[in-house]
């Protein structure tokens, strides 16, 4: 059975982790730049962050300029982190697979949640978050998102034209 309750992190926890990290294996990253990852991978490469890629799709290719790899043993460092682009079902064996190569976060993406693979990764002295997404994250901890909204840039994972809004009686229209 799915648990369904809330999430909650402290955000001194959320913000240590984005501070203290400096790499990160994507897990699903996408060359398509309409897909969430690819805009996740471009905001935190434009924070500073090294991302390594990682989709066996896109193997040997590049996105935003860092080269494909097809699994998290083929990386050429431990990643600080490693941040799940993936169905929950298919969290498990990359959770197993960032044990194995020492990383030191497991990061599940917004929607994405399991109990025991996260269960797991706490077990091996992995710090887990869940159902969060480190661009929000790091947007709200460090200034860029505040009360009222986007204080500058975009945060957005929607492109394409804007749309306008017109008033017609009983209501807005496209």
């Amino acid at each position: 059975m799915e648990n369904h309750e809330p999430l909650v992190y402290d955000d001194a926890y959320i913000r240590r982790i984005l501070e203290r990290v400096k790499t990160i294996a994507m897990v699903g990253a996408s060359a398509n730049d309409m897909r969430p990852s690819y805009f996740a991978m471009l905001y935190l490469q434009n924070k500073g962050y090294r991302i390594f890629p990682v989709n066996p799709r896109y193997a040997g290719k590049e996105i935003l300029g860092e080269t494909v790899h097809p699994d998290l043993a083929s990386l050429p460092e431990v990643p600080d982190m490693v941040q799940i682009f993936r169905r929950a079902e298919e969290v498990p064996p990359i959770v197993e697979e960032a044990i194995r190569i020492g990383a030191k976060v497991v990061w599940m993406q917004l929607g994405i949640r399991h109990e025991e693979a996260a269960a797991r990764a706490r077990a091996a002295g992995l710090e887990v978050v869940m159902d969060r997404c480190p661009k929000i994250e790091y947007g709200r901890l460090f200034g860029e998102i505040g009360w009222l909204g986007v204080n500058r840039r975009t945060i957005s994972a929607k492109r394409g034209r804007a749309v306008q809004l017109k008033r017609k009686k009983g209501g807005l229209i496209r």
